[in-house]
């Protein structure tokens, strides 16, 4: 089963895709789509709209799990990511209704196996569970990574986790 993990974000969007057998992963691309802080928000809605639909098209993913948001005080922030989200959420959603999402405790769980595993605790497990030689760069690829792999791990109970 191919993967494809998305962790939100309005300047950058970090994705992740693996290949599951049930037991084995292996790393397949991971990357981020950018917009410019400039330009205008419609702009870059589509353009991340566009960008995750190349992806979907590219890899053609069986599952796509998403990054649930989770913002203590920032607001103007959480709408932005939010816009985002969504935008790729629709791009998904024409692929496929196969479609996850994750807390951010539930990635640490799932892939660190602690809750409140600090970040780079997350990025040398994705490294060590995918056989890497590096910690995978920049940051926001290797949380869509975390998200790929906390669904290959609970992809048996995966209605739990299913967008509805």
């Amino acid at each position: 089963m191919v993967i494809l993990g998305i962790d939100p974000g309005l300047a950058t969007m970090g994705w992740g895709l693996i290949d599951s057998n049930g037991v084995k992963l292996r790393l397949v691309q991971y990357g981020t789509l950018g917009t410019p802080a400039g330009e205008a928000m419609p702009t870059r809605l589509r353009s991340i709209f566009t960008g995750v639909q190349q992806l979907i098209a590219t890899f053609q993913p069986d599952d796509i799990a998403f990054e649930e948001l989770f913002f203590a005080r920032n607001v103007a922030t959480a709408l932005t990511v939010g816009a985002a989200r969504g935008v790729a959420l629709v791009a998904a959603a024409q692929h496929t209704e196969n479609l996850y999402e994750y807390t951010p405790l539930q990635i640490k769980q799932a892939v660190v196996g602690y809750g409140r595993a600090e970040k780079h605790q997350v990025q040398a497990m994705v490294k060590i569970l995918l056989n890497m030689d590096t910690i995978p760069k920049p940051d926001d690829a290797a949380d869509g990574l975390a998200v790929a792999i906390t669904h290959a791990h609970t992809a048996r109970a995966g209605a739990l986790f299913k967008i509805k």
